[in-house]
């Protein structure tokens, strides 16, 4: 189609859009936030339109839709944006309340070449500045190591098994026994989680249970998880004091000291009822 001796291409609001930064990034001392809002408005409206070649375009809708109140600085900034060439007049209103009949074009830039190329250099640039980063955002890969892990970290891994979700802080508690006792860590996430299923099962899925398998093996300095005799079970059952949840409000060394005051304690137990026949320590218990 060509109007007044100027060739109107076929138009998509993407080839636009393209156009318009192109020409932004080339010339920032004349786009401003308003000319953009404008123009969009203008590929929105004829959008809606069905793409005619030419249409009206209300003065007040868009100056409503922009948020601008003035009409000599509206009318300022939309013969600006027909001086970039992005607009063709094929008829001004005569006032704020009728409107220019104009088409959109991609035949930019009249009088003011912009370097097409100077943006995509800019964004090419810009990405390769984050490929390059040495920050990451992923999440750790199954043969990637988990160091200082978090509780929100903690919640990536199924811990579905347990019947109660404070497994979660007790196996927090665990995994820094672990790493500040004997510099010990599970390797990727794999290991993480087969260790989290063995406890499932030591436990029978009683979140109570793990909790004092965990503080038996913290009190014993030990570096694994071992089930429970049947005894420690019914007298950590029978002792409120032991089951109890230990105050979250205390520092991390201070619940690691109760947690093994209250192993100790379930020890003495275990004495009193069986006499001798204590399973004895764990060679890591001299272990300062």
């Amino acid at each position: 189609m060509v109007l007044s001796g100027i060739k109107l291409e076929k138009m998509n609001s993407y080839d636009l859009s393209r156009a318009w930064f192109d020409f932004a990034f080339d010339n920032p001392d004349k786009v401003k936030p308003v000319h953009t809002a404008i123009y969009f408005f203008a590929i929105e409206h004829c959008n809606r339109l069905g793409w005619k070649k030419k249409f009206g375009f209300p003065t007040s809708m868009v100056m409503e839709a922009n948020g601008i109140k003035s009409y000599s600085s509206y009318k300022k900034h939309f013969d600006e944006i027909v001086s970039f060439g992005f607009f063709i007049v094929l008829e001004y209103s005569r006032n704020q309340y009728s409107s220019n009949v104009i088409a959109l074009t991609l035949n930019a830039k009249a009088h003011i070449k912009a370097d097409v190329k100077a943006l995509d250099k800019a964004l090419s640039k810009h990405t390769l500045k984050q490929h390059q980063s040495t920050v990451s955002i992923n999440k750790p890969l199954n043969n990637k190591p988990l160091n200082n892990i978090t509780i929100e970290q903690l919640r990536e891994f199924n811990f579905s098994a347990f019947d109660n979700i404070s497994i979660i802080q007790t196996w927090l508690d665990w995994i820094t026994y672990k790493k500040e006792q004997f510099k010990d860590e599970y390797k990727s996430s794999q290991s993480h989680q087969i260790a989290i299923d063995k406890l499932s099962k030591l436990s029978g899925n009683s979140s109570s249970n793990a909790k004092t398998i965990i503080e038996n093996s913290i009190a014993n300095l030990y570096r694994g998880l071992f089930e429970l005799k049947q005894n420690q079970n019914n007298n950590g059952n029978q002792n409120n004091n032991n089951t109890a949840p230990v105050n979250a409000k205390l520092t991390l060394s201070e619940r690691m000291a109760e947690v093994k005051r209250r192993a100790s304690e379930r020890r003495n137990q275990q004495s009193n009822s069986e006499g001798s026949n204590v399973e004895p320590f764990s060679d890591f218990e001299n272990v300062n």
